[in-house]
């Protein structure tokens, strides 16, 4: 698997989202991407109780520990980079979370309009 250029929404340099706990579609602390990356783990979220329970209630449970593939479950606070279609999912239904946009990939525009992100943008 090749890493897409690690560029953000802002046309810089990929910021890092988490390394505790540690996020990404290559588990290496940032939204990096792929041709296989067909979740597109690209948009950095910090995670509210609001949105995950609401990400447990459309079947993705970020908050409950998975032991057995080392995943401790996310808490409020957290950043997690989060497919972003689920995104703009729990922007549509009214609960997404706020973004870090320095550290959300390029690619997360294929999906999610700038200005959506830039209007949950923890960073601005």
């Amino acid at each position: 698997m090749e890493k897409a250029p690690s560029l953000n929404v802002l046309g810089g340099t990929l910021a890092p989202c988490s390394t505790d706990p540690v996020t990404g579609f290559f588990r290496d602390g940032a939204c990096n991407t792929c041709a296989e990356d067909h979740g597109s783990h690209t948009v950095c979220a910090v995670m509210t109780a609001e949105f995950l329970a609401y990400s447990k209630y459309v079947g993705n449970d970020l908050s409950t520990p998975r032991p057995e593939y080392g995943f401790a479950g996310l808490k409020p606070g957290d950043q997690w980079c989060l497919c972003a279609a689920r995104f703009l999912q729990a922007h549509d239904e009214g609960c997404a979370p706020q973004v870090t946009l320095a550290a959300t990939h390029l690619r997360a525009l294929e999906i999610v309009p700038l200005d959506i992100l830039r209007r949950h943008a923890a960073d601005a």
